[in-house]
């Protein structure tokens, strides 16, 4: 499988993955998760909960966490949304290179 294929087939699962967790999950976050933003979880032991814009998800530096933590949870999150395994450190640092391009 190419890159491009596997690439497109990741972006559809997760933004699958984010739409059905925007439906289960309508009334609890409605308030903190504001239109065209995802929450993820980041962290490598404890779990910190971020709101990000979905425009992220179609940047190259980003799809490589996802191809990363594809790997280790494949679409089975423990947290019950997407989860990000890194140093939150690395992923605030990579988000704000992110924030200042786009």
């Amino acid at each position: 499988m190419d890159l491009t294929r596997l690439s497109a087939s990741l972006m559809y699962n997760v933004k699958g993955f984010s739409r059905l967790n925007a439906y289960t999950k309508r009334i609890i976050y409605q308030r903190d998760v504001p239109k065209g933003h995802l929450a993820v979880y980041v962290g490598e032991n404890s779990k910190r909960r971020v709101v990000i814009p979905v425009t992220f998800l179609d940047e190259p530096l980003f799809q490589g966490l996802l191809r990363q933590s594809e790997e280790e949870f494949g679409f089975d999150h423990p947290m019950g949304g997407l989860t990000i395994s890194c140093h939150e450190d690395e992923f605030f640092e990579l988000t704000s290179q992110l924030h200042a391009v786009l």
